[in-house]
């Protein structure tokens, strides 16, 4: 099988005959102590978040669970895309280095473990990251009653576990197992690739729904009271680029080993040309729903991003220039996608860019459900326990002691000429709350610290462990797909 390979590649590039380098993956023993440092790492800043939390409910640790549980889930989910959708369109460019692909697509069984840690934390009332599972806000929350036949922890379930469950034992296992069967015996009637596109048009549109489910669930909903048409869309282009992002970094980095030897600049150019157009196309998604949000001006709406501008501003306009204008800039000049140093270097900055937008996704509205807890955890639960109001000195005060004060009625808190919430009253509320704590009470969620960084290196390293042995348990290169001639052949015009 290795001789067919070299002997491909000499084929494909007749005088100037390339080493495939070897066929298997073999983990170093740095490599794979560097990984298991890195999970130390995580792991160690996961209990000090724990420990040093001044929030209610551990709050600091459960986010930071989430964030970074959600943003490899979804990495793992796009890369199971890709193998599908490339399948399914005849897309032949990139199978010199598929496996990278079905290799970070072996992270979903993991991911969904990791997931599986914060369900029963819904379950079981030790979050408080997501409004709507607190029962007592229920009853004094019309918006939350009314969104509970969707938000609730039998859906959270199905969208944290039976969703991606399905796309990986239903779909991913059966995708990966024709691949490799392909290499041991395929021939030229390349059955297992037709077994393989049947299967991809099966899941691309069952993958290309069920994911929007799972982004209002495990991420929309911790900003209970809003919503985005546009949102799905929107993280999941978020997802894709980080994907993008990890292939070429991994690429990189396996090349200076000695692997990949038929992965040449070509495929590598495509691969920025890729980053670089869907930054593009995630930076369009931002704006459509900035624009739309803004023009509108509707109070249910907008409170999403008056409070990210007015209170995460430092979060809020980095994730712009990471994600957006350093990736514009550096990578519209065609030379710069040829060049290694410079690609994998926009890899790594846009690949903790769109971690950081996740993290600005999802903190603020997790802190804000945190200040809701913490304030009931401090003996004000009345009929108006949860709401939070201004008093005339810019603080927030729980509802009955508001009116005490003479500042208002049994619907303090809403909006009396319509009978109904303010939720730019409730944010001001909130915001004006933490500042009593000082900067501890933001700690890990203003901004990431070191604390955060580190745990993103702790998941970060678990990732490319589990994907460097799926990797090092099949061919590098499929020798036997019908589309290895038209990528070893590939050339960027």
């Amino acid at each position: 099988m290795a001789d067919t390979l070299v002997h491909a590649d000499s084929h494909a590039h007749g005088h100037h005959e390339v080493d495939p380098g070897p066929l298997r993956y073999t983990m170093g023993g740095a490599t794979r102590m560097t990984l298991l440092g890195g999970i130390v790492l995580g792991v160690i800043c996961l209990v000090l978040s724990f420990f040093m939390d001044e929030t209610a409910h551990h709050t600091r640790f459960w986010s930071n669970w989430l964030h970074n549980s959600v943003f490899f889930l979804g990495i793992s989910f796009m890369s199971l895309f890709l193998v599908a959708a490339k399948v399914l369109f005849y897309s032949g460019w990139h199978t010199v280095f598929k496996r990278v692909f079905e290799a970070y697509a072996q992270f979903l069984p993991v991911a969904i473990i990791l997931m599986a840690v914060i369900v029963v934390g819904v379950f079981t009332g030790a979050t408080h990251i997501y409004h709507w599972s607190d029962a007592a806000a229920l009853e004094t929350d019309d918006i939350l009653r009314a969104k509970s036949a969707f938000l609730n922890p039998i859906w959270y379930l199905a969208g944290a576990i039976v969703l991606p469950a399905i796309w990986h034992f239903v779909f991913g296992i059966k995708l990966r197992k024709l691949s490799i069967q392909e290499d041991e015996q395929g021939t030229a009637d390349f059955d297992q690739h037709k077994s393989m596109r049947k299967t991809a048009g099966m899941f691309v549109p069952i993958a290309a729904f069920s994911s929007a489910f799972v982004v209002w669930l495990l991420i929309m909903s911790v900003d209970a009271h809003w919503y985005s048409t546009l949102f799905a869309w929107y993280a999941t282009a978020s997802w894709l680029v980080s994907a993008i992002g990890l292939t070429i970094i991994l690429l990189v980095f396996l090349k200076a080993l000695g692997y990949f030897g038929q992965v040449t600049v070509e495929h590598l150019h495509d691969l920025g040309k890729y980053l670089f157009a869907f930054s593009i196309f995630w930076s369009y998604l931002w704006f459509s729903q900035f624009m739309l949000i803004w023009y509108g001006n509707v109070g249910e709406e907008t409170v999403y991003f008056q409070t990210r501008m007015d209170h995460y501003p430092v979060g809020f306009w980095a994730n712009l220039a990471i994600n957006f204008v350093a990736p514009f800039i550096i990578l519209m000049a065609n030379t710069t996608k040829r060049k290694l140093g410079v690609l994998t270097f926009v890899a790594m900055l846009v690949v903790f860019g769109h971690w950081l937008d996740f993290f600005q996704m999802l903190k603020p509205g997790i802190f804000e459900t945190a200040m809701h807890a913490e304030h009931d955890a401090a003996g004000h639960g009345d009929e108006h326990a949860g709401d939070l109001h201004m008093d005339d000195a810019g603080h927030a005060v729980a509802g009955a002691s508001h009116d005490a004060a003479g500042h208002g009625d049994d619907h303090a808190g809403e909006d009396h000429s319509t009978g109904h919430h303010d939720p730019n009253e409730s944010v001001h509320a909130v915001h004006g709350k933490s500042g009593e704590h000082g900067a501890k009470s933001y700690a890990g969620f203003y901004f990431p610290g070191l604390i955060e960084v580190g745990t993103f290196l702790g998941f970060l390293s678990l990732f490319f462990l589990i994907s460097l042995g799926a990797l090092s348990r099949a061919n590098l290169v499929p020798v036997n797909d019908p589309y290895l001639e038209e990528s070893l052949h590939h050339h960027v015009v």
